[in-house]
């Protein structure tokens, strides 16, 4: 997937964004992570939760949940969510941050 979904896209409306709080560790291009297990529904990076939005599961097929690397940034659309980049596939996905 390519990031080109719409700032009104009614899969990603939250009717309470953050509401697990707001990933406070870095993030960008210059921040890769290492996913250390999980699954789509809820995965590791650095002892911190992320989830796939169901909608998108079909773009993480060939995810490897226990060794893939990730760059996350802000997604400046959609309130509450993240975008994930898996640096293997070259694959975007948005992501709800869960907590530690």
């Amino acid at each position: 997937m390519g990031y080109g979904v719409g700032p009104r896209d009614p899969n990603l409306r939250l009717d309470h964004p953050w509401q697990h709080g707001r990933f406070s560790l870095e993030i960008g291009s210059q921040h890769v992570w290492r996913m250390r297990g999980g699954s789509r529904d809820r995965f590791n990076v650095g002892g911190y939760y992320f989830q796939v939005a169901p909608y998108e599961y079909g773009y993480t097929d060939g995810w490897m949940w226990d060794n893939d690397d990730i760059i996350l940034y802000l997604d400046p659309d959609h309130d509450g969510w993240y975008l994930a980049y898996d640096v293997r596939l070259g694959t975007y996905v948005h992501v709800l941050y869960l907590g530690p």
